[in-house]
């Protein structure tokens, strides 16, 4: 394809990629690291065609590099069947803002402790207040891919692609089609792990349990099916449900039970052979964001570490899923994720306290803009005994779509500083969770798919795609 916007991209790159036939050619890959932030920008911060030809260029030139979105459902299977080990807990961590740099960081920690097995995610809450579409974020992980000499598979993962009960309640299926939509657009990004996430449709009014579920179920193995029918060749993208949702109360075996029941009659009578989940979320105690105190402090909070651990055995043992997931979770004391290993959890989904980190090292006059941002915009969201920090604490996640330019402008000694201690951070969690060690593994059990791409994957109008106000993260 010829275009000027393309070939002006070309040239503030100096030479790194070239483009003949619409086939990129990496000319000069120790010099295309240090491209790499550049281009991520652009993805994130142009427009148009520049935007396109950014998030383009990132997915050929990643490919050109051994750098391989990846679908996680192969190793799953094989926990849940026996082949690997249940005591590891795969980290998916959730970059809210900076993802290129907290990207990067973290590629540093998994090469230091030789780290395959971990996911970086994004929900569709997420991507409304930070202002990151699919593309957008993909092409930034992959891009610090690029910058950190990574190679194997990446595993991308929508989080919490989630039904609001709201809109469920006054449209039914028009509420569906958009979590399908969103699908359709996070795959075509090169999302290969879909967290489906009905559990916002469970009516606790109804008799049994598998009536309380039946909305979940049904919900789940429709938009399995979707997934399924848009997975690329060679690759079974990794799904996931969810049976209880996050803050509510704790899930039981009768309930997971019950769900498998329901979900798996549903998608026989919908589709036939199709493959389901590999892995099932449930509620122990925990909620998103942690609970802060009037002083803000965090309140301490009890996680059902039996309960995970009796359901991520029924899970693997009865149905061979990979295990039981834990949401909500990065703010919990450090002494307590080894514990998620000890459990037999198969994922942990991390996000706040990396935002926490943060707003920490911010330069003064940046944070009091963003809390300035906050308490003109979600002044609805305070609540009449709510402190400052704790509405700010709440809210300041708004800030970060808005402020994204001036993230991205911040002089290189702050970013630095805060890379720093996200890698210091990430590399706690990873030991912490025994996923030291299983790069190997996930090499293993993983099918590298190559997928080209055209610019015209990426020069399509700009989506716009409403976000339901009461998601989870």
């Amino acid at each position: 394809m010829s275009s000027p916007t393309l070939t002006q991209l070309l040239q503030r790159l100096d030479g790194v990629l070239t483009v003949t036939n619409n086939t990129v050619t990496v000319a000069n890959p120790a010099k295309l690291r240090t491209k790499a932030r550049f281009l991520a920008e652009q993805s994130a911060l142009g427009s148009g065609a520049e935007r396109g030809f950014a998030q383009w260029l990132i997915w050929e030139a990643a490919h050109a590099c051994g750098i391989v979105p990846s679908s996680i459902h192969e190793l799953y299977l094989a926990r849940g069947r026996g082949v690997t080990p249940a005591n590891f807990t795969v980290p998916a961590m959730n970059l809210r803002a900076m993802s290129f740099d907290s990207g990067r960081a973290v590629f540093r920690a998994a090469k230091k402790h030789d780290a395959g097995a971990i996911i970086f995610e994004i929900a569709r809450s997420e991507m409304g207040y930070t202002d990151q579409r699919p593309a957008e974020y993909a092409s930034s992980i992959l891009a610090a891919a690029i910058a950190e000499c990574h190679t194997g598979p990446v595993f991308i993962q929508g989080d919490h692609f989630q039904a609001s009960a709201k809109k469920y309640a006054s449209d039914p299926d028009a509420e569906v089609q958009g979590v399908k939509d969103l699908i359709s657009e996070a795959v075509q990004a090169g999302f290969f792990n879909i967290d489906i996430d009905t559990s916002t449709l469970v009516d606790l009014s109804q008799p049994t349990v598998l009536a309380q579920q039946s909305h979940n179920t049904g919900r789940c193995a429709e938009l399995t099916a979707h997934v399924r029918a848009l997975q690329p060749s060679g690759i079974t993208i990794s799904t996931g449900g969810e049976i209880g949702e996050v803050g509510g109360k704790n899930s039981n075996e009768e309930e997971l039970r019950a769900f498998m029941e329901g979900y798996s009659a549903e998608l026989a009578m919908r589709a036939g052979e199709l493959t389901g989940i590999s892995k099932i979320s449930v509620q122990t105690g925990t909620s998103h964001g942690g609970v802060v105190l009037p002083d803000g402090t965090m309140a301490q909070v009890a996680v059902d570490f039996d309960t995970l651990h009796r359901l991520s055995h029924v899970a693997r043992e009865e149905y061979h899923l990979a295990g039981a997931v834990q949401h909500g979770a990065s703010t919990l004391p450090e002494n307590m994720f080894r514990k998620f290993a000890e459990a037999g959890a198969c994922e942990v989904h991390l996000a706040t306290n990396f935002q926490n980190m943060l707003y920490e090292r911010l330069p003064g006059p940046l944070r009091e803009e963003m809390y300035a941002y906050v308490r003109e915009h979600a002044a609805d969201e305070r609540k009449p005994k709510d402190t400052e920090e704790q509405f700010f604490y709440k809210t300041r996640k708004k800030a970060i779509g808005p402020f994204k330019a001036q993230l991205w402008g911040m002089p290189e000694e702050v970013r630095s500083e805060v890379e720093v201690a996200w890698e210091k951070q990430f590399s706690f969690l990873f030991e912490q969770l025994n996923v030291a060690g299983t790069r190997a593994m996930a090499l293993q059990h993983t099918t590298l798919i190559t997928i080209h791409k055209q610019p015209s994957d990426y020069l399509g109008e700009e989506a716009q795609v409403e976000v339901p106000q009461d998601l989870a993260d």
